[in-house]
This record gives structure tokens, C-alpha cells and sequence, in this order.
């Protein structure tokens, strides 16, 4: 199986070329065929720069400014059979794509494996406590997903999807902005095939978000639109702060 890598990046000069190490690395670690795609996202620094100073970097441009409408672009300019979809400030642990692999091969009826993110600069209390939201939110899947029958979990930033089940999904849905993107993405895979959650598939991440609004009013933006969109369809929050430097 082909692995695509489809990377978002706006005005992310700091972050995109750590994520690129990481993620050849991995690659070199596996005998696989893969691409990677970096989407300028209307960057305004030197993101494209930075991206294509990488040897076996692809950079496309997405002039639109949003996640969404990001990951769309990469997935239509994409080849593999299998989406990998991270963000522009993750960077992959040892054995993250031979996980993917391995989940994928012996399931031929996976349509999506996601996993969560352990935040690399944020404190250890700070660390703990996403712990405690991810145990809960795991609970709430759970919940929502065996007795409610509504959707199921998927960690924006580190998530892979089949192409042909995205294909029959129509892609992403790009009139959402931000929260509630993955969950919307997990309702509507899971209609398709299996959507896996593990613990097993950490990748690393910043936590400047967390930082820069706080990690208890983040925590329940992501709680609130996870189950808005699950039970009906469309996220509670319509805007969200763009915390990236114009």
C-alpha cells in the first residue's frame, strides 16, 4: 500500500521542518512506497521554502486559508491508498508508521486509525491532565458510539484514512472551520468501514494552543463540538483563533 502524507501549513517556518525530519525517518525505517505533501496554506513566511529544502517533499498551494479546506487540497493531489493526515507542529515517534502499516494489512475492513497526541513542550501537570481528557473522552466515545450508535473517534493532527473510503465520503466537508473537523470525518467514515482508536499510535505535538488559550477551555471546546457533531452533524463552535504569527 502507497502511504500519503498530507501536511497543512500556514505560516509554520519553526515547525514544518522538525515534522519533515520525523516523518523521514520513519519512512527510512520501512520498505514502503510513500510521498509527502506539504499544503501551503497561504503562507505568508517561509513555510514553502522551508518544505521543498527536504529532498522528496511535495508542496502544493492551497490559497483558502483553513485546515479543512487544507487537508482536501492534499488528499486530491495525493496517489496513495492510504491518507496520512498529521499537522505542520507533530512530529512521529519511533514505529509510528510501521504501526499504520501493520494495522491496515491485517484489517482489510479498517477504514480509519487514529490515536491521540502527547504534547512534547507542555508541563507535566499540563500533560497529566490531557491524560485525564483523553480517559474521559475515550469513556464518551464509548458511550456514544456502543449504546448512542453516533459516530466514532478520530484525533485531528494523527489520523489515516483509506482514499478509496474518503473517496466515497466526498473528502472533507470544508465549510467547517475548525473544531469538530475530525469528528465529522469519523461520523462520516465510520458509515463506510471500521474506525479504529489506540493508544498504541501517540505521535508528538505542540501544545501552543493549549498555551495560548488555555488547556481547560480547549479541553471543553474539543468535548462540546465532539458531541455536537456526533449527535447532530455540525459543529457547536463556528470560529476559532488562529493563534499562528499573520
Amino acid at each position: 500500500m502507497k502511504l500519503s502524507f498530507v501536511i497543512p501549513a500556514f505560516n509554520e517556518q519553526d515547525f514544518i521542518g522538525p515534522c519533515l525530519e520525523s516523518v523521514m525517518r520513519e519512512l527510512a525505517t520501512v520498505e514502503c512506497e510513500a510521498e509527502v505533501i506539504v499544503v501551503n496554506n497561504a503562507s505568508t513566511d517561509q513555510t514553502r521554502e522551508r518544505a521543498l529544502a527536504v529532498p522528496g517533499v511535495k508542496v502544493v498551494y492551497e490559497p483558502r486559508k483553513g485546515i479543512v479546506r487544507a487537508r482536501q487540497a492534499g488528499y486530491v493531489a495525493a496517489r496513495g491508498e492510504l491518507i496520512a493526515n498529521i499537522d505542520s507542529d507533530t512530529r512521529l515517534p519511533e514505529g509510528w508508521v510501521k504501526t499504520v502499516l501493520r494495522e491496515f494489512e491485517r484489517d482489510p475492513d479498517l477504514a480509519a486509525l487514529s490515536g491521540p497526541l502527547i504534547y512534547y513542550d507542555m508541563s507535566r501537570i499540563g500533560r497529566l491532565m490531557v491524560r485525564s481528557f483523553y480517559a474521559v473522552g475515550y469513556l464518551v466515545y464509548l458511550v456514544m458510539h456502543h449504546v448512542l450508535h453516533a459516530g466514532a473517534m478520530i484525533q485531528g493532527g494523527n489520523f489515516i484514512v483509506r482514499r478509496d473510503v474518503l473517496d466515497k465520503i466526498g473528502g472533507y466537508d470544508t465549510t467547517i472551520e475548525f473544531y469538530g473537523e475530525d469528528t465529522d470525518v469519523a461520523r462520516r467514515v465510520s458509515r463506510e468501514g471500521r474506525v479504529k482508536w489506540t493508544f498504541r499510535l501517540p505521535i508528538y505535538s505542540s501544545a501552543r494552543r493549549m498555551k495560548g488559550e488555555g488547556l481547560v477551555t480547549v479541553g471543553l471546546r474539543y468535548a462540546i463540538n465532539y458531541v455536537w457533531v456526533a449527535v447532530r452533524g455540525r459543529p457547536f463552535t463556528k470560529d476559532y483563533k488562529d493563534i499562528r504569527p499573520e
